[in-house]
């Protein structure tokens, strides 16, 4: 069974003709990392989970491959200096650190901290919806605000539905699946209205993904002097370690500490402790990596646009688009061809959610688009 970072959640981790050919000019040649490969052993092309299809880079690679001779020791002895690194990393304290399995990990222990025992938690729909299931798992009162028609948090409807029993908010940003982004100055605004005992948790999952702009700022980067916020983050998408499970909260020590009661115990495996440390510090791959998604998210948007398509503008390193027909058929078609796409995201029914591959994936994914038995003149926005 295919599962991803949302899909999961479901199965047990709850109870706990072609257009122009690709310009590959525009793509930088690979330096420091290898190309990871793109297919299963069954011929598959993954474009299903968001994950880094080039990742991890060489000195990650490399750091895993040592770092197997330990597999049989506890890396109890390295937490500290990786806590130490990613403090350092964003200017804070280490006891404003608290590492996770993933950061889907970091949702739980929010949600069992903030959201249990019929208090209220709030969230936009669609969204990624771990935090959903661990709320449900606590017996919290939930509340869905569907986005606005710009794909943004609807911040007023969420202000609205809020009240003194709302434990926790969650905000995605970058959103998933919508790739879209909520505003900075509206979410300060946002947090500012909010009860006083109200927690706000800001996945920052895509964060390497949005870029600098007057739209986004990290709240990491650029802190606000509130501490009821806490930033997730995870070493799943740029850092190109899905599969080796890290993530982190970033917040006020008081906040930690309630979080932390819920961790499991010896929740982050030897190999990614020493991988992730590398990564943080292979600032050059990095940088590839966000640049190489820039190249391949703007060859979307070209091969969109020359078949009269119109994505939802992304940020992250996936799109979500509009077939304008139930999006079931259309993943069962590319299923059929081979190719994994996101699954349905109720109650965006006819959108598809497609992340991200190498060139020649993303020229497959083109070939089996251009397969549809639709009628082309009605596949427009």
């Amino acid at each position: 069974m295919i599962t991803s970072r949302r899909t999961f959640l479901r199965f047990g981790a709850g109870a706990a003709a072609t257009a122009a050919s690709w310009p590959l000019k525009a793509v930088a040649a690979p330096r420091r990392f290898e190309p990871a490969r793109g297919t299963g052993s069954d011929g598959l092309i993954f474009l299903y989970s968001n994950e880094n299809a080039y990742g991890p880079s060489a000195r990650v690679a490399d750091a895993l491959r040592t770092a197997i001779e330990s597999a049989n020791r506890y890396p109890r002895l390295h937490y500290s200096d990786l806590i130490d690194q990613i403090a350092g990393a964003h200017h804070v304290a280490p006891e404003h650190v608290l590492l996770g399995c993933g950061s889907t990990e970091i949702l739980r222990m929010a949600a069992f901290a903030f959201a249990a025992q019929g208090k209220q938690m709030v969230h936009a729909s669609p969204t990624f919806e771990a935090i959903e299931h661990y709320s449900h798992a606590v017996g919290a009162k939930i509340t869905a605000v569907p986005l606005t028609s710009g794909f943004a948090h609807d911040l007023d409807a969420m202000l609205a539905r809020a009240n003194e029993s709302s434990g926790l908010i969650y905000i995605c940003n970058p959103n998933n699946p919508t790739a879209s982004l909520s505003p900075r100055s509206d979410l300060e605004n946002f947090i500012a209205k909010l009860p006083t005992s109200t927690v706000v948790l800001i996945d920052e999952a895509y964060h390497h993904y949005a870029g600098a702009s007057g739209m986004y700022a990290s709240f990491i980067d650029r802190p606000i002097d509130d501490e009821r916020v806490i930033v997730a983050r995870t070493f799943s998408k740029v850092y190109g370690l899905a599969g080796m499970r890290l993530g982190y909260a970033i917040a006020s020590p008081s906040l930690l500490q309630q979080m932390r009661t819920f961790s499991n115990e010896d929740n982050i495996n030897a190999m990614v402790t020493a991988a992730a440390s590398v990564a943080l510090s292979d600032t050059e791959s990095t940088r590839d990596f966000i640049q190489r998604n820039a190249n391949d998210r703007q060859e979307f948007f070209n091969q969109a646009m020359a078949r009269a398509l119109k994505p939802i503008d992304s940020h992250t390193n996936f799109v979500m688009m509009n077939t304008f027909h139930p999006a079931e058929e259309v993943i069962q078609h590319f299923r059929k061809n081979n190719i994994m796409i996101g699954r349905r995201f109720p109650p965006m029914e006819t959108y598809i959610r497609v992340s991200l591959g190498r060139p020649e994936e993303m020229l497959a994914f083109w070939r089996v688009w251009d397969l549809l038995p639709f009628s082309k003149n009605i596949m427009h926005h």
